[in-house]
């Protein structure tokens, strides 16, 4: 069975090693706080006005404020910073608190796309920070795609013998 990672790498076109080449960047410190606030304020301002319904209504039930703090949270904590997003929030738990949305290939394309040009409209973020946030953002993009359909797939089937089979621990 293929982990929801080789699924994302597949989807995405993003190697593993390459999405997750933010792990030795220190991004955090090269870029500093205010760059991520600004990055998930002009992202969530192009979300919030996109043309497209059936993309924005994926948001419709989100206080833009609140996401755009909440992605600045992750992010911040996600590429060396405080763990500010863990101590408000709990465990970032990405496919969790993904599930209740409709999350597909064409939803993921959007959301890169509205994060593409974020990152060009954030001009304290370097070329070579760009490409590996954009390989990350990618990457886990599909990761939440993939997550939710198992997800999905293992809610709807259900378990003919929980010690083998756990659909909680998914």
């Amino acid at each position: 069975m293929q982990s929801l990672q080789q699924k994302a790498s597949e989807w995405s076109g993003i190697s593993i090693d390459d999405a997750f080449a933010i792990d030795d960047a220190d991004l955090f410190h090269t870029l500093g706080f205010q760059t991520f606030v600004t990055l998930s304020t002009n992202f969530y301002n192009r979300v919030y006005d996109d043309d497209e319904e059936w993309f924005r209504s994926i948001f419709g039930n989100s206080e833009k404020e609140k996401a755009i703090q909440n992605q600045y949270e992750f992010l911040v904590q996600r590429m060396g910073g405080p763990p500010l997003y863990s101590q408000r929030r709990g465990h970032p738990a990405l496919i969790a608190r993904h599930r209740p949305f409709p999350l597909t290939h064409e939803a993921a394309e959007r959301w890169l796309h509205h994060m593409a040009q974020a990152l060009e409209s954030t001009s304290a973020i370097d070329d070579d920070s760009k490409i590996k946030l954009t390989n990350f953002f990618r990457h886990t993009a599909y990761f939440l795609v993939a997550g939710v359909e198992v997800k999905d797939q293992n809610h709807h089937t259900p378990c003919k013998d929980a010690a083998q089979h756990p659909c909680k621990n998914f």
